[in-house]
């Protein structure tokens, strides 16, 4: 996974009156989840805000990061946990970050990535990616930037469930059932099979 830096400054001011004002000034009120708990046992959070120009680099790619957060000085090693975007303007409004270590496994999803030209596509089938991310449990160092599949073999009607995938150091989170990618016949492949028989 690629490591990016990310600053902040710790904020006092909470709730809605203070975050507004501080994206008026163009900072994004941020939380960061960890280890800490209060004595009900529930997460506290730090709470610090981000100028818009450091968050744009990791809320818009398509890339999973492993964030080194400068937060006044002091680094803490996170992954990106929730996005909160404004309804009607799409402005990014909160970001909550989790803490992690080098001991802990974390579950995160990873973007897939088909690899090779399926046989049922050069049938005239058409490819039907039903889910761009698989959630995988694994120590950080351990999870890849994307999920390579080899959709070589696939026909028109297949499809490659999570259950069938395997990778080497890497748990999968989402369901075995569901299902990553599909070959649906087309009116072309359809007319070739009628032609053929």
């Amino acid at each position: 996974m690629k490591e990016i830096n990310v600053e902040g400054q710790k904020r006092s001011g909470l709730g809605k009156k203070a975050s507004k004002l501080l994206r008026k000034e163009g900072l994004v009120p941020c939380n960061l989840y960890g280890e800490a708990k209060d004595e009900k046992g529930l997460p506290v959070a730090l709470s610090f805000a981000s100028p818009m120009s450091e968050l744009r680099k990791i809320v818009y790619t398509p890339h999973i990061y492993v964030i080194n957060l400068i937060i006044d000085g002091e680094s803490h090693t996170a992954i990106l946990k929730e996005l909160q975007f404004h309804p009607v303007t799409d402005a990014l409004l909160h970001v909550d970050f989790y803490e992690i270590n080098e001991e802990k496994p974390i579950t995160i999803g990873i973007p897939v990535k088909l690899t090779g030209l399926a046989q049922g596509i050069r049938d005239g089938g058409r490819m039907n990616l039903s889910i761009r991310k698989i959630n995988v449990t694994a120590k950080y160092q351990e999870i890849p930037e994307h999920l390579d599949i080899d959709v070589t073999n696939l026909n028109i009607g297949k499809s490659i469930k999570v259950g069938e995938l395997s990778f080497p150091g890497l748990e999968m989170a989402t369901s075995k059932d569901v299902v990553v990618c599909s070959i649906k016949a087309t009116r072309k492949s359809i007319a070739a099979n009628n032609a053929a028989e």
